[in-house]
Formats: structure tokens, C-alpha cells, sequence
């Protein structure tokens, strides 16, 4: 049986004489099971490009997607009805995806009518309210109403709503909680959870605040500058990262104690000397200028990821020569 997502050697590179590799060589898979993986890094480090690729928005430079085996880009119109009810997003900004001029429960009736959900008004209502309910909003502070008139969170759970209607079998999340209030961000990852346990929903989960990776648990997957440098079980990652990057990255979160300043707990990593005759390409470790454990080769060739031995924690990988 074929994973269900397969991200096979995916580049995505922008420019013409200036190039920006925004995805360079990244490889990951989501199994057939119900399963949660985050993927995680700063600004920049390619996340929302590799979503775009992985619905369909954006054709790679050079690498495969593969659903249940079949390359994505490959397909007739049919399969791709197919793949887009069982694929969903869900964006970061819970205030620009809704039109205005309609009232909040328009994202529903769509999705019923394009899909062929009910069969007829009052099946329609019953299973919008249901949707509502799935998602912890009641149906009457929700059905009548116009987007502004609900909170980020409530417009956030709502396209959940939409999503739970289709009833997928992989949300892609891009930051989906990173606009809403901090009390709000609980009860969606508690959503998302409830959907892997409840209906075998998986989720592909987009983020750069690492807390709320660490809440979802499951697989997590560090990304810089495009590329992976540290992979495994979320916990273990964030309790014991191995790859310099995922270090410095894990120690910049805020800690909790008032009397610990940031500027001397949190300090970054000392920039390498650069010697002469180093080559500026991406044939290397791209990180090696921040990198406190720096050696020559790093500025030779590109690190792969490679097993860790770790017998507790057989997935995890890091592209490092500290573990070549």
C-alpha cells in the first residue's frame, strides 16, 4: 500500500539571471495511516512554498508529488476533482479568505452544492449546523451572520467547518493559528487532533512557532534556507534536537521565566571565519557561516540527511557531518 503523500526531491527555484532557491531537495513522506507532521522553521526557510506545491498552486522546478502514488501533475480533470476533496487548506489570514459582501455560511453552502453533499435545503442546513457543532461554534452565533461580525478564531474554526464537511483525508494547515488570539489556538489544535483520532484525517502542518508543533505532536521536519536539516518524533526534536540549526532554533524560544532575560540565554551562534577560497554556491552546508561546530568540509559539499543513532528514535535523520 502507497504512502498517502509522497514529496520526492522537490526544487522550487524563482528568478532567471538571479536566482532563489526557495525549496532545494526536499524529500519527505506522510504515511497511509492517520498522521500529523509538522513542518517547521523561520521565515523564509521555504514552508509555505512546499504547501503551494503540495495542492497543486505552483509546478515545481524539478521534483515529484505523489497522492496515493500518482504524480499530481500528471492527471486528467476527473482525478483532480478527486484530489482537491480530499486535499484542503486551511490559510493563515482568517480575515481576507471571506468575501464581505456574503454572510459567513456561504464557504458551506459551496462546498455542499459543488460537491453534491445534500440533496436537499433542509439536508443542506441540518449538515452545516453539524459542521458548526464539529468545530465547537454554535450554529446561531454563526449561520446569518457577516465575516466581520465573527472573531479570527471563530472565522478559522469555520472554514475547519468546511473542511470537516468534505471530510479529507489531508488538511494542509499554513500558520493557522498564528493570527488568532493565544486563548483560540488550543481549541483548534485540539480539532485537528480530534480529526486524526476521530475521522482519520492527517495534517500537514505549517509553522514557525514551535510550541504549537510540541502540542500537536507526531513527526516534525526543520527546514533552512530550503532544505532539511533535522527530522524524527516531535518530542524527541525538540528535547534533544541534534543539528546545530535545530539547537540555536529550540533555544529561541521565549522561556516562561521573567527573570531570565533573552540576551543572555538566547544569544545566537558566533558566525564562522570565512577563509579564502570557500565557495559562495549551495554545494555546502548553508548554514555553516552561523554554525558554531563549523568544519572544513561543511564549505566543500552539501551534508545529506543520514540516520542518528538513536535506537530509541529509529526516524530520526539530520543532514550534519558531526554525524557522518
Amino acid at each position: 500500500m502507497p504512502d498517502l503523500l509522497v514529496v520526492e526531491n522537490l526544487q522550487q527555484v524563482f528568478g532567471g539571471r538571479t536566482r532563489t532557491y526557495a525549496v532545494d531537495g526536499v524529500s519527505f513522506r506522510i504515511p497511509e495511516e492517520p498522521a500529523i507532521v509538522s513542518l517547521v522553521g523561520e521565515s523564509g526557510s521555504g514552508k509555505s512554498t512546499i504547501a503551494r506545491i503540495i495542492l497543486g498552486l505552483l509546478r515545481p522546478t524539478s521534483g515529484r508529488v505523489l497522492y496515493e502514488g500518482t504524480d499530481i501533475f500528471t492527471r486528467d480533470r476527473k482525478w483532480n476533482r478527486k484530489f482537491r476533496g480530499e486535499v484542503q487548506a486551511v490559510f493563515q489570514d482568517p480575515y481576507s479568505v471571506y468575501n464581505p459582501v456574503y454572510k459567513a455560511e456561504r464557504v458551506l453552502k459551496l462546498v455542499i452544492r459543488k460537491f453534491g453533499l445534500a440533496k436537499s435545503k433542509a439536508e443542506a442546513q441540518a449538515l452545516m449546523e453539524e459542521g458548526l457543532r464539529a468545530v465547537d461554534l454554535r450554529p446561531e452565533e454563526v449561520l446569518g451572520r457577516h465575516p466581520h461580525q465573527l472573531s479570527g478564531g471563530q472565522r478559522q474554526r469555520l472554514m475547519l467547518a468546511r473542511v470537516y464537511l468534505m471530510r479529507p483525508r489531508l488538511i494542509i494547515a499554513d500558520e493557522p493559528v498564528s493570527m488568532i488570539d493565544a486563548g483560540m489556538r488550543a481549541s483548534f489544535l485540539n480539532i485537528l487532533l480530534d480529526f486524526r483520532e476521530t475521522h482519520g484525517i492527517s495534517t500537514l502542518f505549517i509553522t514557525h512557532d514551535l510550541s504549537t508543533a510540541m502540542y500537536l505532536g507526531g513527526e516534525i521536519i526543520v527546514l533552512y534556507q530550503g532544505r532539511i536539516m533535522e527530522r524524527g518524533r516531535t518530542r524527541g526534536v525538540m528535547k534533544d534536537p541534534q543539528h546545530p540549526y535545530a539547537q540555536l532554533l529550540i533555544s529561541s524560544i521565549p522561556t516562561p521565566d521573567p527573570r531570565k532575560r533573552w540576551e543572555e540565554d538566547l544569544s545566537a551562534a558566533p558566525l564562522a571565519e570565512v577563509g579564502a577560497g570557500i565557495s559562495s554556491g549551495r554545494d555546502r552546508c548553508l548554514f555553516a557561516e552561523r554554525c558554531p561546530a563549523v568544519m572544513d568540509r561543511c564549505w566543500g559539499a552539501r551534508p545529506h540527511l543520514e540516520a542518528v543513532d538513536k535506537p530509541s528514535e529509529p526516524s530520526r535523520h539530520v543532514a550534519c557531518y558531526l554525524y557522518s
